[in-house]
């Protein structure tokens, strides 16, 4: 089988496992399209039980800073996980760096994912998209389709878990998040977070 696997594979292995798209399309390549080695292969990982871990409550974590260089911006971050020992790890110290830089480079983003927007940004939204001129001339059913790709589009630059890291491009801020779930065995979520720009209120 060609290296190309197909999407509607990708989805079976992703629901069978609950581990990241990317994630699934790396271990079927890697297996050259065999769902049961390339689950296997992502069991051994433990990836295939990151999502079930998501729903566990995660109380403990931590508050951390990042300044950018030259002290324009600076990012104030809080990650949870679920015990004080996974918190006090190297492994997720770094993950709450690495979301923090991620954060001070993305300066579209506003929300930690698409869930927290609130509706009335997302309707707002929706009648600027509407109203934009290359648009004025299209069927209404064909107008609708497009607004709501751009719409999701657009609250994709605005979420957090959606973009892609910057240190890999190959995998969302979720996928990093599910790959240290994997990693550490306990959930984690970002909770919350604050960007500072300098001159900027």
């Amino acid at each position: 089988m060609s290296s190309d696997i197909s999407a509607q594979t990708v989805k079976e292995l992703r629901d069978k496992t609950g581990a990241g798209m990317m994630d699934c399309k790396k271990a079927l390549q890697a297996a050259k399209g065999d769902i049961a080695q390339a689950l296997e292969s992502l069991r051994l990982k433990g990836l295939a039980s990151a999502d079930k871990k998501s729903s566990r409550k995660a109380a403990e974590g931590i508050i951390d800073s990042y300044i950018h260089t030259g002290g324009k911006i600076g990012v104030l971050l809080e990650v949870n996980c679920e015990t004080d020992f996974v918190a006090r790890r190297i492994e997720f110290q770094n993950l709450v760096k690495n979301i923090a830089m991620q954060i001070a480079a993305s300066p579209t983003v506003e929300y930690v994912s698409t869930n927290d927007i609130p509706s009335d940004t997302i309707e707002n939204e929706r009648r600027i998209e509407a109203l934009k001129e290359d648009l004025a001339n299209k069927p209404e059913q064909i107008r609708d389709k497009i607004v709501e790709g751009r719409i999701q589009k657009r609250l994709k630059e605005l979420s957090l878990i959606d973009q892609p890291f910057i240190k890999d491009q190959d995998i969302t801020i979720e996928e990093l998040v599910k790959q240290n779930i994997a990693l550490l065995g306990e959930n984690i979520k970002v909770a919350r977070f604050e960007r500072f720009t300098l001159g900027v209120s």
